[in-house]
């Protein structure tokens, strides 16, 4: 069983950064592939990120590419998602998610955390 908490939301201006921390209890974190997804209102949630288990290999939705970087530390099991460029179409809940049943871009994962809002003003 993993639990996953969802840090580092907030409300920035265009432009600026943010940094999302996804904090896992269990001593299996290591072994899971990870993802990131937002949820912005009245639309359905959304792939932005998605990190191997080792950390090695990373993905990202073409929304976010070259702003959005995703990395973990499984010693600290955590991950994290580095943002920045951020703009209005980037407000939304976010949310990480551990251990997918088919890939990192399916949101079918087996855990997911309670989420941190993300406000980008304009």
């Amino acid at each position: 069983q993993v639990q996953l908490v969802e840090s580092g939301g907030g409300l920035v201006q265009t432009g600026e950064s943010l940094r999302l921390s996804c904090a896992a209890s269990g001593r299996t974190f290591s072994i899971y592939a990870m993802g990131w997804f937002r949820q912005a209102p009245g639309k359905e949630r959304e792939f932005v990120a998605g990190i191997s288990w080792s950390g090695s290999n990373t993905y990202y939705a073409d929304s976010v590419k070259g702003r959005f970087t995703g990395s973990r530390d499984n010693a600290k099991n955590t991950m994290y998602l580095q943002m920045n460029s951020l703009n209005p179409e980037d407000t939304a809940v976010y949310y990480c998610a551990a251990n997918p049943r088919h890939n990192v871009y399916s949101d079918e994962y087996d855990y997911w955390g309670q989420g941190t809002q993300v406000t980008v003003s304009s």
